[in-house]
């Protein structure tokens, strides 16, 4: 058999990206060493990386913390979502006025099936029902923190949540920057919940909605941060000016119960976060919240059963 010898080597196959078998490449991994097609292809300091690669170094980084024990955040997402639901409840509210009376700070009053209070005394009136906190209806005191007074109603009208979420806008960036997204969000939900509790220990027969008091905890877990970290990027002075001044003035017209209640849980919570000590900080953190939550719920307890709440 007559062969031919060209001098020439076989041909090689060209390398193909470990992740699409059909792109050739000459570029590997500077860590693991595979081909890498330019899809595929990660900035390294040395190089390129490839996604697994990179994935797997980014496991092994430790996440910054805050100086309170939280996770550090670019960008104050839950400040954003908070005010995006309240904004989206309040055109709900536009469209469905009746949602008011299903979901505000009601502690016990005779309904009908809209939510509809009936406007006289009474136990026995055709189509009306017992309903609020007292009658097991607790998610109202945190629903009725999301709503807000509709522009027709009452002497500040649609002011009312321009004025709140100014201030959790102004306020949530720096909080939740500072405390980290789980103790933020804590800190914001807690004063929510001590605001109705105050408004239904005191009024259990009103009823209430808005943010104030969660943007009064705000307010007062700013300064407790403010001091312990001993920095001042907001005017204390002016703003503490501004919060009396409201809290004051809102005392004829709005539910001053559910201010003064975010003011003080707030504070006991913020007192919980910024000064808890470095060791098992997180626990303690923990314990702080629990107990506010099992206080109030307490409250709510000892009042509903002081009440005639039942038909």
């Amino acid at each position: 058999m007559d062969t031919t010898n060209t001098g020439q080597p076989p041909t090689e196959t060209a390398p193909t990206c470990f992740r699409h078998p059909k792109r050739e490449t000459y570029v590997r991994c500077s860590r693991c060493e595979r081909p890498i097609c330019p899809d595929c292809m990660r900035e390294a300091p040395v190089g390129f990386r490839c996604p697994e690669c990179v994935r797997d170094e980014n496991r092994t980084v430790r996440q910054s913390r805050t100086v309170f024990g939280g996770r550090s955040v670019g960008r104050p997402v839950v400040t954003y979502t908070l005010i995006a639901l309240n904004v989206l409840v309040y055109l709900v509210e536009l469209v469905r006025p009746s949602i008011v009376g299903q979901f505000d700070n009601l502690g016990t009053g005779l309904v009908d099936d809209s939510g509809r209070r009936f406007v006289d005394d009474g136990y026995s009136y055709p189509g009306y029902h017992f309903a609020g906190i007292a009658n097991g209806e607790w998610y109202r005191l945190i629903t009725s923190t999301f709503l807000h007074l509709q522009p027709t109603e009452g002497i500040f009208g649609i002011t009312h949540i321009l004025f709140n979420m100014y201030w959790l806008w102004l306020l949530g960036r720096i909080l939740e920057e500072r405390l980290g997204v789980l103790r933020f969000l804590a800190v914001y939900l807690l004063s929510a919940l001590g605001g109705s509790v105050l408004f239904f220990l005191v009024d259990p027969h009103g009823s209430a909605v808005g943010a104030s008091g969660a943007i009064y905890g705000l307010a007062a877990c700013y300064f407790v941060v403010s001091r312990r970290l001993g920095y001042q990027p907001l005017d204390r002075n002016r703003m503490l000016i501004w919060l009396i001044l409201w809290l004051v003035l809102s005392a004829g017209f709005t539910a001053w119960e559910g201010h003064l209640g975010g003011l003080l849980v707030g504070g006991a919570a913020a007192v919980g976060m910024a000064y808890a000590p470095q060791r098992r900080r997180g626990l303690v953190q923990a314990a702080v919240v629990v107990a506010l939550v099992v206080l109030l719920a307490a409250l709510v307890v000892l009042k509903s059963a002081g009440l005639d709440a039942s038909p």
